[in-house]
């Protein structure tokens, strides 16, 4: 009987420090599941450091090592998705990281749980070993996630998941062309559970994923998954409205009885136009990011462009 593949995707941009590292700890951990073969695509970024060359004599020696070299930076999200539709494993980890803050160790367990029957094994972020602000804005955008979106999707899960290849396919019938994978799996369908563990601080080095770019792959996760942002604007844009028509009469009923003098008004006036303004803006930018992911997904351009692949 042939033994089953598990595909282990890593994305990469300049990690030149950490490429070995991952590498030899995916090696180790199969090395102990001979059951199992593995291929370990890693999926380049363009850097410019000396990752390529490394992963190169890597690959070189060893044929479980895939390489996919990027054109450009085509962001994280991009990179990793890529990665996945490529991958030809009965199971696929989705992610994962260079820096191994979500610990590779917990592989054999993923894997004990999907031979199982679950076709979805997410790693549960129970901890977190990172500072108060960023610890505290990922729990809040995580519970607000859970609850605006239509997926029946776990608090605290990134995209740490072993999936089944059934849910690959599934995955491939949405062309989408800003994919936010850790809510596709699970709008897929299928059975899941789930692995609570502590999301360990980085080795070395600092996140190449800043706050503008998580700050854009979280609004892209409520824009694709939620229509939300637009049925509150259309609420609160009503609610105010209304208010305004009231706040209206009664100003002219006022007038007209001479409890206010007609000229008294033009500070207010000048504050509802302020507000009025920044709230019409506001959804406009809301309206505007809908308008956007339209837009993209009609260009119907490539999630990535490739320069090279090795050993596929």
């Amino acid at each position: 009987m042939p033994k089953k593949l598990i595909s282990i995707i890593s994305p990469c941009f300049n990690e030149e420090k950490g490429i070995k590292k991952c590498y030899e700890t995916i090696k180790d951990i199969f090395l102990k599941l001979e059951e199992y073969e593995y291929e370990h695509i890693f999926c380049d970024n363009c850097s410019s450091d000396q990752t390529v060359d490394i992963l190169k004599s890597i690959a070189e020696k060893d044929k479980n090592i895939k390489i996919i070299l990027n054109s450009r930076n085509f962001g994280l999200l991009n990179n990793t998705y890529n990665g996945v539709m490529n991958s030809s494993g009965d199971a696929t980890l989705l992610f994962m990281p260079i820096d191994m803050q979500d610990p590779p160790e917990l592989i054999p367990s993923f894997i004990e749980l999907w031979e199982k029957g679950n076709d979805i094994v997410y790693g549960v972020r129970a901890k977190r070993e990172e500072g108060f602000f960023l610890r505290t804005s990922r729990r809040l955008y995580y519970k607000l996630l859970k609850k605006v979106t239509y997926v029946d999707y776990p608090e605290n899960v990134g995209d740490f998941q072993l999936v089944d290849k059934k849910v690959i396919e599934a995955m491939k019938l949405t062309e989408d062309a800003n994919p936010f994978m850790r809510l596709m799996t699970f709008d897929a369908g299928f059975r899941s559970t789930g692995v609570e563990y502590t999301w360990r601080a980085r080795e070395y080095g600092k996140s190449q994923n800043g706050l503008l770019k998580m700050f854009e792959q979280g609004l892209n996760g409520l824009i694709s998954f939620s229509g939300l942002p637009l049925r509150l604007s259309l609420i609160i844009g009503l609610l105010i409205s209304s208010l305004s028509i009231l706040y209206s009469i009664s100003i002219f009923i006022m007038t007209l009885f001479g409890f206010v003098d007609s000229q008294a008004g033009i500070p207010t006036i000048i504050v509802a136009l302020f507000f009025f303004g920044g709230v019409q803006l506001f959804f406009i930018g809301i309206l505007g990011e809908y308008i956007l992911a339209i837009f993209n997904q009609v260009r119907k351009k490539p999630l990535v462009i490739e320069k090279e692949r090795i050993n596929f």
